[in-house]
Protein backbone atom coordinates (compact mmCIF):
# COMPACT_ATOMS: atom_id res chain seq x y z
CA UNK A 1 0.00 0.00 0.00
CA UNK A 2 1.17 3.23 -1.11
CA UNK A 3 2.40 5.58 1.72
CA UNK A 4 0.17 8.60 2.64
CA UNK A 5 2.25 11.61 1.84
CA UNK A 6 2.01 14.18 4.90
CA UNK A 7 0.23 16.85 3.07
CA UNK A 8 -2.13 14.69 1.88
CA UNK A 9 -2.83 13.53 5.47
CA UNK A 10 -3.03 16.69 6.81
CA UNK A 11 -6.10 17.58 4.98
CA UNK A 12 -6.90 13.62 5.08
CA UNK A 13 -7.09 14.70 9.05
CA UNK A 14 -8.76 18.13 8.97
CA UNK A 15 -5.28 19.62 10.10
CA UNK A 16 -5.08 21.60 7.35
CA UNK A 17 -5.75 25.33 7.47
CA UNK A 18 -5.64 25.99 3.89
CA UNK A 19 -2.78 28.35 3.79
CA UNK A 20 -1.33 27.49 0.72
CA UNK A 21 2.03 27.48 2.34
CA UNK A 22 2.81 24.30 0.42
CA UNK A 23 1.27 25.33 -2.88
CA UNK A 24 3.33 28.18 -2.96
CA UNK A 25 6.62 26.60 -2.01
CA UNK A 26 6.22 23.96 -4.83
CA UNK A 27 3.90 25.23 -7.07
CA UNK A 28 4.98 22.45 -9.84
CA UNK A 29 3.83 19.99 -7.76
CA UNK A 30 1.09 20.95 -5.28
CA UNK A 31 -1.83 22.88 -6.45
CA UNK A 32 -4.96 24.62 -4.10
CA UNK A 33 -8.42 23.11 -4.91
CA UNK A 34 -11.34 25.12 -3.89
CA UNK A 35 -13.81 22.46 -2.78
CA UNK A 36 -17.20 24.04 -1.91
CA UNK A 37 -17.55 22.50 1.64
CA UNK A 38 -13.96 21.91 2.91
CA UNK A 39 -12.44 25.36 1.86
CA UNK A 40 -9.33 25.53 -0.27
CA UNK A 41 -6.98 22.12 0.36
CA UNK A 42 -3.64 21.40 -0.93
CA UNK A 43 -3.60 18.62 -3.82
CA UNK A 44 -0.07 16.58 -3.96
CA UNK A 45 0.46 15.09 -7.60
CA UNK A 46 0.92 11.87 -7.33
CA UNK A 47 4.23 11.02 -8.47
CA UNK A 48 7.80 10.92 -6.68
CA UNK A 49 8.32 14.41 -7.31
CA UNK A 50 5.06 15.07 -5.55
CA UNK A 51 5.55 13.04 -2.36
CA UNK A 52 9.13 14.62 -2.38
CA UNK A 53 7.55 18.41 -2.61
CA UNK A 54 5.31 17.26 0.33
CA UNK A 55 7.65 15.62 2.29
CA UNK A 56 9.51 19.34 2.63
CA UNK A 57 6.38 21.10 2.90
CA UNK A 58 5.45 19.16 6.11
CA UNK A 59 7.79 21.89 7.52
CA UNK A 60 6.07 24.76 6.88
CA UNK A 61 2.39 23.51 7.80
CA UNK A 62 1.26 25.18 11.04
CA UNK A 63 -1.89 23.15 10.71
CA UNK A 64 -0.37 19.99 12.01
CA UNK A 65 1.36 22.29 15.22
CA UNK A 66 3.07 25.47 15.79
CA UNK A 67 5.69 25.80 18.75
CA UNK A 68 4.74 28.98 20.87
CA UNK A 69 7.66 28.45 23.05
CA UNK A 70 9.57 30.45 20.46
CA UNK A 71 7.72 33.29 21.28
CA UNK A 72 7.85 35.31 24.35
CA UNK A 73 4.52 34.78 25.92
CA UNK A 74 2.12 37.59 27.63
CA UNK A 75 -0.21 37.35 31.12
CA UNK A 76 -3.30 36.67 29.23
CA UNK A 77 -1.89 33.70 26.78
CA UNK A 78 -2.71 35.81 23.77
CA UNK A 79 1.39 35.51 22.89
CA UNK A 80 3.30 38.67 22.57
CA UNK A 81 2.65 42.21 23.30
CA UNK A 82 4.94 44.63 22.78
CA UNK A 83 2.21 47.91 22.93
CA UNK A 84 -0.83 48.53 21.88
CA UNK A 85 -2.98 51.24 20.66
CA UNK A 86 -6.32 51.94 19.06
CA UNK A 87 -6.96 54.08 15.92
CA UNK A 88 -7.71 54.23 12.33
CA UNK A 89 -6.03 55.12 9.25
CA UNK A 90 -5.65 58.77 8.55
CA UNK A 91 -6.51 58.40 5.15
CA UNK A 92 -10.60 58.64 5.25
CA UNK A 93 -11.28 56.48 2.07
CA UNK A 94 -8.71 53.58 3.56
CA UNK A 95 -10.79 54.19 6.81
CA UNK A 96 -14.58 54.36 5.07
CA UNK A 97 -13.45 50.52 2.98
CA UNK A 98 -11.33 48.78 5.68
CA UNK A 99 -13.43 46.40 8.04
CA UNK A 100 -12.59 48.59 11.01
CA UNK A 101 -10.37 51.36 10.88
CA UNK A 102 -8.51 50.43 7.88
CA UNK A 103 -5.13 50.20 9.90
CA UNK A 104 -4.18 46.90 8.12
CA UNK A 105 -4.03 48.89 4.66
CA UNK A 106 -2.52 52.34 6.24
CA UNK A 107 0.15 50.11 7.99
CA UNK A 108 0.73 48.26 4.40
CA UNK A 109 0.71 51.39 2.31
CA UNK A 110 2.88 53.37 4.66
CA UNK A 111 5.17 50.32 4.52
CA UNK A 112 5.34 50.59 0.63
CA UNK A 113 6.20 54.22 1.38
CA UNK A 114 8.31 54.25 3.68
CA UNK A 115 11.04 51.66 1.08
CA UNK A 116 10.95 48.86 3.94
CA UNK A 117 9.17 46.84 1.13
CA UNK A 118 8.60 46.67 -2.77
CA UNK A 119 5.26 45.06 -2.51
CA UNK A 120 2.38 43.76 -0.15
CA UNK A 121 1.01 40.18 -0.08
CA UNK A 122 -2.44 39.79 0.23
CA UNK A 123 -5.82 38.54 -0.70
CA UNK A 124 -8.79 39.61 -2.83
CA UNK A 125 -11.75 38.94 -4.36
CA UNK A 126 -11.36 36.90 -7.49
CA UNK A 127 -12.60 39.25 -10.51
CA UNK A 128 -14.08 36.15 -12.71
CA UNK A 129 -15.69 35.26 -9.58
CA UNK A 130 -16.05 37.33 -6.01
CA UNK A 131 -17.22 34.42 -4.25
CA UNK A 132 -13.67 33.24 -4.38
CA UNK A 133 -10.45 34.72 -3.69
CA UNK A 134 -7.06 35.07 -4.54
CA UNK A 135 -3.08 35.67 -3.30
CA UNK A 136 -2.32 38.87 -4.90
CA UNK A 137 0.95 41.06 -4.70
CA UNK A 138 0.20 44.69 -4.45
CA UNK A 139 2.56 47.59 -5.01
CA UNK A 140 0.59 50.75 -4.79
CA UNK A 141 -2.29 52.59 -2.67
CA UNK A 142 -5.10 51.32 -5.67
CA UNK A 143 -4.07 47.54 -5.54
CA UNK A 144 -4.45 47.55 -1.92
CA UNK A 145 -7.50 49.08 -1.56
CA UNK A 146 -9.11 46.30 -3.70
CA UNK A 147 -8.40 43.58 -0.88
CA UNK A 148 -9.21 46.06 1.95
CA UNK A 149 -12.29 44.94 4.02
CA UNK A 150 -12.59 41.01 5.42
CA UNK A 151 -13.35 38.30 3.02
CA UNK A 152 -15.46 35.65 4.68
CA UNK A 153 -14.50 32.98 2.82
CA UNK A 154 -11.66 30.38 2.42
CA UNK A 155 -8.34 31.64 1.33
CA UNK A 156 -4.40 31.13 0.70
CA UNK A 157 -2.48 34.28 0.88
CA UNK A 158 0.48 32.06 1.74
CA UNK A 159 0.41 30.92 -1.80
CA UNK A 160 2.44 33.75 -2.54
CA UNK A 161 5.49 32.69 -0.82
CA UNK A 162 6.70 30.93 -4.28
CA UNK A 163 6.21 34.49 -6.06
CA UNK A 164 8.24 36.27 -3.08
CA UNK A 165 10.84 34.35 -3.22
CA UNK A 166 11.42 34.18 -6.67
CA UNK A 167 11.13 38.13 -6.32
CA UNK A 168 14.41 40.72 -6.37
CA UNK A 169 11.83 43.06 -3.94
CA UNK A 170 10.91 42.66 0.08
CA UNK A 171 7.14 42.20 0.86
CA UNK A 172 4.97 42.42 3.72
CA UNK A 173 2.29 39.58 4.34
CA UNK A 174 -0.73 40.08 5.37
CA UNK A 175 -2.68 36.64 6.38
CA UNK A 176 -4.91 35.14 8.91
CA UNK A 177 -3.06 34.01 12.16
CA UNK A 178 -3.05 30.44 10.87
CA UNK A 179 -1.32 31.90 7.71
CA UNK A 180 1.52 34.09 9.62
CA UNK A 181 2.29 30.78 11.64
CA UNK A 182 2.73 29.01 8.34
CA UNK A 183 4.71 32.06 6.64
CA UNK A 184 7.09 32.22 10.14
CA UNK A 185 7.78 28.25 10.26
CA UNK A 186 8.62 28.57 6.33
CA UNK A 187 10.95 31.47 6.80
CA UNK A 188 12.60 30.28 10.18
CA UNK A 189 13.97 27.32 8.01
CA UNK A 190 15.04 29.77 4.78
CA UNK A 191 16.85 32.87 6.07
CA UNK A 192 16.56 34.13 2.06
CA UNK A 193 13.18 33.83 2.39
CA UNK A 194 12.83 35.56 5.95
CA UNK A 195 15.35 38.38 4.44
CA UNK A 196 12.41 38.85 1.57
CA UNK A 197 9.61 38.95 4.21
CA UNK A 198 10.26 41.91 6.68
CA UNK A 199 6.83 42.40 7.76
CA UNK A 200 3.48 40.53 8.58
CA UNK A 201 0.33 41.87 9.32
CA UNK A 202 -2.04 38.97 11.17
CA UNK A 203 -5.61 39.83 10.96
CA UNK A 204 -7.79 38.37 14.10
CA UNK A 205 -9.90 35.75 12.97
CA UNK A 206 -12.60 33.40 14.25
CA UNK A 207 -12.85 31.41 11.53
CA UNK A 208 -13.03 30.73 7.75
CA UNK A 209 -16.45 29.94 6.18
CA UNK A 210 -16.66 27.91 3.49
CA UNK A 211 -18.50 28.61 0.12
CA UNK A 212 -21.20 26.91 1.07
CA UNK A 213 -21.80 29.78 3.38
CA UNK A 214 -21.32 32.09 0.87
CA UNK A 215 -23.79 30.65 -1.48
CA UNK A 216 -26.64 31.01 1.69
CA UNK A 217 -25.72 34.36 2.06
CA UNK A 218 -26.20 35.12 -1.33
CA UNK A 219 -29.48 33.79 -1.02
CA UNK A 220 -30.14 35.87 2.12
CA UNK A 221 -30.11 39.07 0.12
CA UNK A 222 -32.09 38.38 -2.41
CA UNK A 223 -29.32 37.53 -5.46
CA UNK A 224 -31.06 35.94 -8.07
CA UNK A 225 -29.69 32.12 -8.97
CA UNK A 226 -28.66 33.39 -12.85
CA UNK A 227 -27.69 36.54 -12.10
CA UNK A 228 -23.80 37.53 -12.84
CA UNK A 229 -21.84 38.03 -9.49
CA UNK A 230 -19.56 41.52 -10.08
CA UNK A 231 -18.81 42.41 -6.10
CA UNK A 232 -19.55 40.88 -2.91
CA UNK A 233 -18.41 42.67 0.75
CA UNK A 234 -18.74 40.87 4.06
CA UNK A 235 -17.57 44.05 5.36
CA UNK A 236 -16.56 47.30 5.01
CA UNK A 237 -17.94 50.60 4.23
CA UNK A 238 -18.15 51.46 7.68
CA UNK A 239 -18.02 50.06 11.09
CA UNK A 240 -18.51 47.06 11.10
CA UNK A 241 -20.40 47.50 7.83
CA UNK A 242 -23.21 45.44 5.79
CA UNK A 243 -22.46 42.16 3.72
CA UNK A 244 -23.83 43.17 1.07
CA UNK A 245 -23.78 42.55 -3.14
CA UNK A 246 -23.87 43.93 -6.58
CA UNK A 247 -24.38 41.54 -9.88
CA UNK A 248 -25.83 41.50 -13.13
CA UNK A 249 -29.20 40.33 -13.58
CA UNK A 250 -30.16 38.23 -16.71
CA UNK A 251 -31.01 41.68 -19.04
CA UNK A 252 -27.84 42.20 -17.97
CA UNK A 253 -29.04 45.21 -15.54
CA UNK A 254 -26.03 46.04 -12.80
CA UNK A 255 -28.09 45.96 -9.40
CA UNK A 256 -26.69 45.91 -6.04
CA UNK A 257 -28.70 43.30 -3.34
CA UNK A 258 -30.45 44.54 -0.06
CA UNK A 259 -27.81 44.83 2.74
CA UNK A 260 -27.72 42.64 5.85
CA UNK A 261 -26.28 43.91 9.10
CA UNK A 262 -22.70 42.30 10.14
CA UNK A 263 -23.81 40.76 13.63
CA UNK A 264 -26.82 38.59 11.65
CA UNK A 265 -24.55 38.00 8.35
CA UNK A 266 -21.97 36.50 10.54
CA UNK A 267 -24.29 35.20 13.67
CA UNK A 268 -26.78 33.27 11.38
CA UNK A 269 -25.32 32.75 8.31
CA UNK A 270 -21.66 32.46 8.11
CA UNK A 271 -20.03 31.12 11.09
CA UNK A 272 -21.90 27.95 11.36
CA UNK A 273 -20.12 26.79 8.12
CA UNK A 274 -16.63 26.90 9.67
CA UNK A 275 -14.55 24.18 9.11
CA UNK A 276 -13.74 21.57 11.83
CA UNK A 277 -9.90 22.42 11.98
CA UNK A 278 -10.84 26.59 12.54
CA UNK A 279 -12.91 25.19 15.91
CA UNK A 280 -9.67 23.77 17.21
CA UNK A 281 -7.49 26.58 16.48
CA UNK A 282 -5.48 28.23 19.54
CA UNK A 283 -4.43 31.38 17.87
CA UNK A 284 -7.51 33.80 16.88
CA UNK A 285 -4.59 36.57 16.91
CA UNK A 286 -1.95 36.54 15.48
CA UNK A 287 0.76 35.25 17.84
CA UNK A 288 3.52 34.97 15.16
CA UNK A 289 2.93 38.29 13.27
CA UNK A 290 4.68 41.45 13.68
CA UNK A 291 1.62 43.44 13.82
CA UNK A 292 -1.94 42.15 14.49
CA UNK A 293 -5.05 44.06 14.05
CA UNK A 294 -8.69 43.38 15.24
CA UNK A 295 -11.91 44.87 16.11
CA UNK A 296 -12.12 46.97 19.51
CA UNK A 297 -15.46 45.59 20.23
CA UNK A 298 -14.80 46.66 23.53
CA UNK A 299 -15.95 50.41 22.23
CA UNK A 300 -18.47 49.02 20.04
CA UNK A 301 -19.85 51.01 17.24
CA UNK A 302 -23.27 52.61 17.91
CA UNK A 303 -24.36 51.65 14.36
CA UNK A 304 -23.36 49.28 11.07
CA UNK A 305 -21.88 52.06 8.95
CA UNK A 306 -19.63 54.18 12.07
CA UNK A 307 -16.64 55.57 11.07
CA UNK A 308 -14.35 52.51 12.10
CA UNK A 309 -11.77 51.96 14.86
CA UNK A 310 -8.98 49.07 14.63
CA UNK A 311 -7.15 47.68 17.45
CA UNK A 312 -3.60 47.47 16.89
CA UNK A 313 -0.82 45.00 18.34
CA UNK A 314 3.03 45.43 18.27
CA UNK A 315 4.29 41.52 18.23
CA UNK A 316 7.77 42.35 17.48
CA UNK A 317 10.23 44.87 17.36
CA UNK A 318 10.08 45.46 13.73
CA UNK A 319 6.10 46.10 14.14
CA UNK A 320 6.69 48.66 16.88
CA UNK A 321 8.79 50.15 14.74
CA UNK A 322 6.46 50.16 11.97
CA UNK A 323 3.64 51.55 13.79
CA UNK A 324 5.56 54.44 15.69
CA UNK A 325 7.27 55.25 12.47
CA UNK A 326 3.39 55.47 11.02
CA UNK A 327 1.96 57.46 13.79
CA UNK A 328 4.69 60.01 13.95
CA UNK A 329 4.36 60.43 10.07
CA UNK A 330 0.84 61.05 10.15
CA UNK A 331 -0.70 57.64 8.38
CA UNK A 332 -1.98 56.20 11.50
CA UNK A 333 -3.99 58.21 14.38
CA UNK A 334 -4.19 56.22 17.69
CA UNK A 335 -4.19 56.32 21.46
CA UNK A 336 -2.27 53.70 23.51
CA UNK A 337 -4.23 50.85 24.87
CA UNK A 338 -3.19 48.83 27.77
CA UNK A 339 -1.57 45.52 27.01
CA UNK A 340 -3.84 43.05 27.98
CA UNK A 341 -6.69 44.93 25.84
CA UNK A 342 -7.06 41.38 23.79
CA UNK A 343 -8.88 39.90 26.11
CA UNK A 344 -11.41 43.16 26.95
CA UNK A 345 -12.10 43.29 23.38
CA UNK A 346 -12.21 39.84 22.39
CA UNK A 347 -13.88 37.95 25.13
CA UNK A 348 -15.62 35.50 22.29
CA UNK A 349 -11.99 34.44 21.38
CA UNK A 350 -11.02 33.84 25.17
CA UNK A 351 -13.82 31.48 25.55
CA UNK A 352 -12.99 30.04 22.08
CA UNK A 353 -9.92 29.56 23.35
CA UNK A 354 -10.52 28.57 26.60
CA UNK A 355 -12.60 25.48 24.25
CA UNK A 356 -9.61 23.63 22.67
CA UNK A 357 -8.49 21.91 24.98
CA UNK A 358 -12.05 20.05 25.83
CA UNK A 359 -12.54 20.08 22.14
CA UNK A 360 -9.21 18.26 21.73
CA UNK A 361 -10.12 15.67 24.34
CA UNK A 362 -12.42 14.61 22.80
CA UNK A 363 -11.07 14.25 19.79
CA UNK A 364 -8.10 12.37 21.69
CA UNK A 365 -10.61 9.79 22.96
CA UNK A 366 -12.23 8.57 19.68
CA UNK A 367 -8.42 8.27 18.32
CA UNK A 368 -8.43 11.45 16.18
CA UNK A 369 -5.25 13.55 15.78
CA UNK A 370 -5.00 16.90 16.83
CA UNK A 371 -2.55 19.53 16.06
CA UNK A 372 0.96 19.42 17.76
CA UNK A 373 0.87 22.81 19.82
CA UNK A 374 3.47 23.54 21.81
CA UNK A 375 3.63 26.11 24.82
CA UNK A 376 0.11 27.68 25.29
CA UNK A 377 -1.86 27.57 28.28
CA UNK A 378 -4.70 25.43 27.19
CA UNK A 379 -5.68 23.57 30.33
CA UNK A 380 -5.30 26.69 32.23
CA UNK A 381 -7.55 28.63 29.35
CA UNK A 382 -9.96 25.83 30.20
CA UNK A 383 -9.98 24.90 34.15
CA UNK A 384 -10.86 28.82 34.28
CA UNK A 385 -13.93 28.76 32.21
CA UNK A 386 -17.58 27.94 33.91
CA UNK A 387 -18.48 24.44 34.24
CA UNK A 388 -20.96 24.33 31.99
CA UNK A 389 -18.55 25.78 29.50
CA UNK A 390 -16.07 23.30 30.46
CA UNK A 391 -18.58 20.33 30.20
CA UNK A 392 -19.73 21.82 26.45
CA UNK A 393 -16.53 22.01 25.02
CA UNK A 394 -15.82 18.15 25.39
CA UNK A 395 -19.89 16.41 24.91
CA UNK A 396 -20.20 19.09 22.43
CA UNK A 397 -17.29 18.32 20.47
CA UNK A 398 -18.09 14.42 21.13
CA UNK A 399 -21.93 14.93 19.79
CA UNK A 400 -20.15 16.68 16.91
CA UNK A 401 -17.46 13.91 15.63
CA UNK A 402 -20.67 11.66 15.61
CA UNK A 403 -22.91 13.87 13.53
CA UNK A 404 -20.24 15.04 11.54
CA UNK A 405 -18.54 11.68 11.00
CA UNK A 406 -14.86 13.10 11.70
CA UNK A 407 -12.97 9.96 11.70
CA UNK A 408 -13.81 9.77 8.31
CA UNK A 409 -10.90 11.17 5.53
CA UNK A 410 -11.54 14.06 4.04
CA UNK A 411 -11.37 13.77 0.00
CA UNK A 412 -11.31 17.35 -1.48
CA UNK A 413 -13.22 17.68 -4.59
CA UNK A 414 -11.95 18.44 -7.54
CA UNK A 415 -8.56 16.66 -6.74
Amino acid sequence: MTRMDPITRAVACNLCTGCGACAGAFPAAIRMVDDPVNGRRPVVAATQEGRAAADQAAGMCAGTGADFTTLPGSPDGFGPVLAAWEGYAADPEIRHRGSSGGAVTALALFALHSGLVGGVAHIAARADDPRLNEAVISRDRDALLRGAGSRYAQASPAEALGAIAAGDSAVAFIGKPCDVASVAKATAANPALAARLPLTIAIFCAGAPNLVATDRLLDRLGVPKDATLTDLRYRGNGWPGLMQAQYRDAEGTERQSQGIPYALGWGRIMQSERRWRCRICTDHTGAFADISVGDPWHNPPEGNTDAGRSLIVARSPAGLRLIKAALAAGALIATPQPRDVIAKAQPNLVAAQGAVWGRRLAMRAFGLPVPADRGLPLFRAWIALPLRAKVSSVAGTARRILRLRLWKPVTVKGA
